[in-house]
Order: C-alpha cells, then sequence, then structure tokens
C-alpha cells in the first residue's frame, strides 16, 4: 500500500488533528492543515497531495468547502473526500456536481476513515485508466471481502441501500439475500445520482421505482413485501413529495 500524503482542509483544529492522527498511525502523511480557500490553494502549490480532505461548512472561512473544492481542478487534478456533518438532498447535490472520490458522514470511526481514504485515491486512480465513468455507468463492480476482485452490481436492479456501521448492505431485485460491503454509505451514494434514487435517510437510500406502500415510518418494497422497511417518522411528508399522491376526496366537495 503507497503511503498517501493528504491535504486536511478544515476549521476545526481539535477535529483535524484527530484526522491526521488517525492517517499517521495508518501510515500516512499529512501535508497541511488549512481552513479557507487561499491557505488551500498555496498549500497545492507548494507541497502538492495526493488526496484532499475537506469539510463542506467551514465557519472561518468566505467559501464553503463546495466552493473551493471547485477551484482546485484549476491548480491540478486531485481526488477529494468530504467529511462533513451535512447530509441534506441539496448539499449531497450540489456536492456531486465537483465529482469527490468519496463523502464521508462525521463522526467518522478512526479505523474507515483510513480505509475509505485509501479505497477513494485506489478507485480514482483507477478511474483514471477505465475509460468507464462509475458516475454515469448503468453497472458498478464493488469489491468483495475477500479482497479477491469484483463483484458487479446492475444500479436499477438495486431497491435500497442500508447502512450498517461500516458496512453498506444493498438489496437486490430478485435476491432473498442481502450483499454487504466494506464501504461507507455516502461513498457509495454518490453513484447513484439518477432521480429515482433517494436519500431518505443518513443511512438509507432507496430506489423510488420499487416502492409499493407507504406508511408512517416505515415502507414496503417490491419483492419483498412481507418486510417492512422501517424509517424517521419525520421524514414521512418529504417522502411522500416524491410520489404522485391521490388523496381522498373531501365528502364536503360533493365527490
Amino acid at each position: 500500500m503507497k503511503a498517501l500524503k493528504v491535504l486536511i482542509i478544515e476549521d476545526e483544529l481539535v477535529t483535524a488533528h484527530d484526522i491526521r492522527e488517525t492517517l499517521e498511525k495508518a501510515g500516512h502523511s499529512v501535508t497541511d492543515i488549512v481552513r479557507n480557500l487561499s491557505g488551500a490553494l498555496t498549500s497545492i502549490r507548494t507541497s502538492p497531495p495526493d488526496i484532499i480532505l475537506i469539510d463542506i461548512y467551514l465557519e472561518h472561512s468566505a467559501e464553503d468547502g463546495i466552493d473551493i473544492a471547485q477551484r482546485i481542478p484549476a491548480e491540478r487534478t486531485i481526488p477529494i473526500i468530504y467529511l462533513t456533518g451535512h447530509s441534506e438532498q441539496a448539499t449531497i447535490a450540489r456536492a456531486q456536481q465537483t465529482r469527490p472520490a468519496a463523502y464521508l458522514l462525521k463522526p467518522f470511526r478512526h479505523k474507515e476513515l483510513a480505509i475509505q481514504v485509501e479505497l477513494a485515491y485506489y478507485n480514482y486512480q483507477a478511474s483514471l485508466v477505465n475509460s468507464i465513468d462509475p458516475f454515469i455507468s448503468d453497472s458498478l463492480y464493488l469489491p468483495v471481502d475477500n479482497g479477491r476482485g469484483y463483484t458487479k452490481i446492475r444500479k436499477n436492479d438495486v431497491l435500497y441501500l442500508d447502512a450498517d456501521r461500516a458496512y453498506v448492505e444493498i438489496y437486490l431485485v430478485g435476491e432473498p439475500k442481502k450483499r454487504v460491503f466494506a464501504m461507507n454509505l455516502g461513498y457509495i451514494a454518490q453513484f447513484f445520482t439518477a432521480p429515482n434514487f433517494y436519500n431518505l435517510s443518513r443511512s438509507l437510500v432507496v430506489n423510488l421505482d420499487y416502492v409499493e406502500r407507504i406508511e408512517k415510518g416505515q415502507f414496503y418494497i417490491k419483492s419483498r413485501s412481507d418486510y417492512p422497511v422501517p424509517f424517521p417518522e419525520a421524514n414521512y411528508k418529504l417522502f411522500l413529495q416524491q410520489f404522485a399522491i391521490v388523496k381522498t376526496p373531501n365528502k364536503r366537495d360533493g365527490k
């Protein structure tokens, strides 16, 4: 495994030094810790990193992390990982336009962070050689647990993706058993950007085409009608807005 040079763009210094310690324990080095755009551009010019970790919300910067990410390609082509507490759909959609190598949510697990940084870097390098863009491809090849290769997932066969700590469970059409992958949901969700995929919660991405029934706090999916999938009730109204809902007529209207 190559020791990676990592630039950290984070204005919470306690968090930044925690990230630095985690990466250095894994054998990597941190080229710099910066808090804004000018610091990032200067650091990239003087000590080019292999990969950049960016927080989206930067309290002490006129630009947020996404603004900074948009400026970096003009200096150098470097893979970017967002490490943030923001999981709102609008923020994710905006971040996806910068084609990040990963999107990881805080609070992070130390061991998982190092793994995801390495995965993101090597997947990015592979994408430079491979002419097929995983963002627009109909299929993905995901690494199997034993490290002996990759297994194919057709995006439109995915019923939903469910986070389970450091793993992602993927449920597929026609497969009674889930497939489990050792990766962060925020990382893999960036490849499911078609309108039919919806981030229902921090731990759940659902293919709207396969939703058969919706109730408060749970929904039922095609081919798994006996197994309700739970979700936060607070997201119920927003979830309903993704469908063509026909409401019961008001009897006072004479209908």
